[in-house]
């Protein structure tokens, strides 16, 4: 019996290790990764940059941290279920990789787990945040100030293009920022421009509304940025420069894929700052009082291969404001 016990008690003594690593290794932190656009093997730029400030910062997926992925599939409909369901797995924050839908579904469904913005609007104007400097609650992260560079947006495409007189206007009533379209709508009026709203909520919209574009031949087209339209940039790039369509987004993809100028803040940049976020909520800081950080970089993107296209010479004012210029 006396032997029996020394072998229990040694088996007792090299399980404790054990059971303590396997305890320690389950309480990796586990992070929520809310997005809207389809996953895929390859990240996306801005996905790449917050698994690399992740690291930057220490926290290796699937070693110091584990990641879930959750996504919409373009469908915004999905998102109040898919946060949802990273609620009830009890992870420790939920990165909302995106604007508005992304983080109104995540704050909707809980009011105590830590929610990270990776790219917000106006957190302030859509009720996220109770201020920049205070955000209190259980939100905080990153603002693109995407409505104030709206107004920003049309200036440099009337400066570029002086004839641009009618701007036809690409936007998702349900996702694009209304903030965006007020100060675009200011900026109009002051310069003389006319705004036609063409609403694009899916392909099917996109199609109908490039054929009547094809028809009407406005002088400059804009399409508001979101999430779900960087899925449409190859074709709305294709169809201006076809069409000889001067236009401005509100990300440097559009202007890469074809576009002729693109005014924005670096994305990529935000999202690894959002990194930030997650190590200091994982310290013990808590999010509401974690001032929400504005962009502090802007990129001004000029294709000239479209603008040969088109038969435009970019004056020498706005190249001078360029932070690219792809040749």
């Amino acid at each position: 019996m006396r032997l029996i016990g020394l072998v229990v008690l040694a088996l007792g003594v090299f399980a404790a290790p054990l059971a303590a690593d396997a305890q320690q290794q389950a309480k990796i932190p586990q992070l929520g990764y809310l997005v809207l656009a389809p996953l895929s093997e390859s990240p996306s730029p801005e996905r790449a940059a917050f698994l690399a400030g992740l690291r930057e910062l220490g926290w290796i997926d699937g070693k110091t941290i584990a990641i879930e992925y959750r996504s919409a599939k373009w469908n915004v409909e999905l998102l109040d279920d898919l946060a949802e369901e990273l609620v009830r797995m009890k992870v420790d924050i939920i990165v909302a990789a995106g604007a508005g839908p992304l983080i109104r579904a995540a704050k909707q469904a809980t009011s105590t787990i830590p929610v990270v913005m990776a790219a917000s609007g106006d957190p302030v104007g859509e009720g996220f945040v109770a201020s920049l400097a205070r955000p209190g609650g259980n939100v905080t992260g990153m603002s693109l100030m995407i409505s104030e560079l709206g107004s920003k947006r049309l200036e440099l495409l009337k400066e570029t293009v002086p004839r641009v007189a009618r701007l036809a206007v690409l936007w998702n009533p349900a996702i694009s920022d209304k903030r965006e379209l007020q100060a675009m709508r200011a900026a109009a009026r002051t310069l003389g421009v006319t705004l036609k709203l063409m609403e694009v909520k899916n392909s099917d919209d996109l199609a109908r509304v490039l054929a009547m574009l094809e028809k009407e031949r406005p002088d400059g087209l804009t399409m508001f940025f979101d999430a779900k339209s960087t899925g449409y940039r190859a074709l709305v790039g294709d169809f201006a420069k076809k069409h000889r369509i001067p236009t401005i987004f509100g990300a440097k993809e559009f202007a890469q894929a074809g576009g002729l100028m693109s005014y924005a803040p670096d994305t990529a940049e935000s999202f690894r700052r959002a990194a930030f976020y997650v190590d200091r909520i994982l310290k013990g800081a808590k999010p509401g009082d974690l001032p929400v950080e504005l962009p502090t970089k802007f990129e001004l993107v000029i294709n000239l291969k479209t603008a040969k296209t088109l038969g435009l010479t970019i004056p020498h004012s706005v190249l001078l404001q360029a932070n690219q210029v792809i040749e």
